[in-house]
């Protein structure tokens, strides 16, 4: 059974920034596409980023384009996500996600394999 840990969320002023980190556990991470999705209250869960196990196909939503970074280090099983010039619309519930040998391409989080815990990220103005 595949886990999936997060950490890194807080409370952040507006222009700050927070790393998410999602460590995975159990089945080998290269048959991951690993995201971060992200949930407002109210609101639906939407793709904030995603990357493939290479590296070299990633996917940001427009409104987090040029501030936030997907990365992973697969040695360590690891996908991470750098927030940079947080703003209070940031606010969320971001979850990390999963799915084996596919990409997210559909955007739906029906579709996601597996998801971690989530972790609180709060941006005050």
């Amino acid at each position: 059974q595949v886990q999936f840990v997060e950490s890194g969320g807080g409370l952040v002023q507006a222009g700050g920034s927070l790393r998410l980190s999602c460590a995975a556990s159990g089945r080998t991470f290269s048959t991951y596409v690993m995201g971060w999705f992200r949930q407002a209250p109210g609101k639906e869960r939407d793709l904030v980023a995603a990357i493939n196990y290479s590296g070299n196909s990633i996917f940001y939503t427009n409104s987090v384009k040029g501030r936030f970074t997907i990365s992973r280090d697969n040695a360590k099983n690891t996908v991470y996500l750098q927030m940079n010039s947080l703003k209070p619309e940031d606010t969320a519930v971001y979850y990390c996600a999963a799915n084996e040998n596919r990409g997210f391409s559909q955007r739906d989080p029906r579709l996601v394999d597996y998801w971690g815990q989530g972790t609180q990220v709060t941006v005050s103005s």
